[in-house]
């Protein structure tokens, strides 16, 4: 690691919040209507950057930050996400998050020329065996300021992924929104320990991220009655566990905003600060 440039950090002293979606095309069980991709892409953009015009607060919109959620670092080439990111980090004024992921989605794979049973060793380490090596090389352009964005590693339950984060002292999601909170938490105290062990801070100064699931209306009745049709046939969550039983086991907050607010507050007591 002797050599890296500086790398803006996360503060560890505060929490902060993103949205992003999985841009699933599922009928609208409701009306029967699926989205277009293009229709889909438009509605999840406002999220991403929201207009100006839309910010009330005097917090101006420039401290808001772009992440992937996620890029599969396993089915693209690391130069090309390299340059690809540098690249956005210009045009967004050095505001870049890059979350790379592995991906268990078995089908997409082969689409790349991979096998998803390589999936750990192309998200940890693919030199030689998986690409050219190589020498004499300089990608560009260069991240902003010689300052590369800060990088996530996000994981489902690979521990190995948590072990490679720990040892780049990068940060480390969790996306836990359907394992249960002691699968999580292994996770969790595994990366933490181990990012101690090679030298980067304490324990508790590890940057972690969680992922929840959020199904909001103003008062909880509307949200408990307007969810199921949503929930039974969604390709994501549907022909499973009950919605009260996933809402138990997994981070799923159906409800009011103040029950969203508490639900959300109880990851630091499953999981620490």
């Amino acid at each position: 690691m002797a050599g890296r440039p500086p790398r803006r950090v996360h503060s560890v002293s505060t929490i902060q919040f993103g949205i992003f979606t999985v841009g699933d095309i599922a009928p609208d069980p409701t009306t029967g209507h699926a989205p277009t991709e293009h229709e889909r892409t438009r509605r999840t953009t406002p999220h991403c950057w929201p207009r100006r015009s839309a910010w009330t607060s005097s917090r101006p919109a420039s401290t808001l930050l772009l992440s992937t959620s996620t890029a599969l670092i396993t089915t693209n080439d690391p130069v090309k996400i390299a340059e690809d990111y540098a690249m956005l980090q210009h045009l967004a004024d050095g505001r870049v998050d890059l979350m790379l992921g592995r991906g268990n989605t078995g089908p997409v794979y082969p689409r790349f020329g991979k096998d998803i049973r390589d999936g750990i060793a192309l998200a940890v380490d693919w030199r030689g065996r998986f690409r050219t090596p190589l020498q004499s090389f300089t990608s560009t352009p260069r991240p902003l300021d010689g300052m590369p964005p800060f990088v996530w590693h996000g994981s489902i339950h690979s521990p190995e992924i948590a072990e490679q984060a720990a040892y780049c002292g990068d940060g480390f999601f969790a996306n836990h929104i359907f394992w249960p909170i002691e699968h999580t938490r292994r996770m969790i105290d595994l990366y933490r320990g181990r990012f101690e062990h090679y030298g980067h801070g304490p324990a508790d100064q590890a940057i972690v991220g969680l992922g929840e699931q959020v199904y909001m209306r103003p008062n909880s009745q509307d949200a408990i009655v307007g969810f199921p049709p949503y929930f039974d046939n969604s390709p994501v969550y549907g022909h499973g566990p009950s919605l009260e039983e996933t809402m138990r086991q997994t981070p799923l907050a159906v409800g009011s905003p103040q029950q969203v607010i508490d639900r959300t507050l109880q990851f630091r007591e499953d999981f620490g600060d």
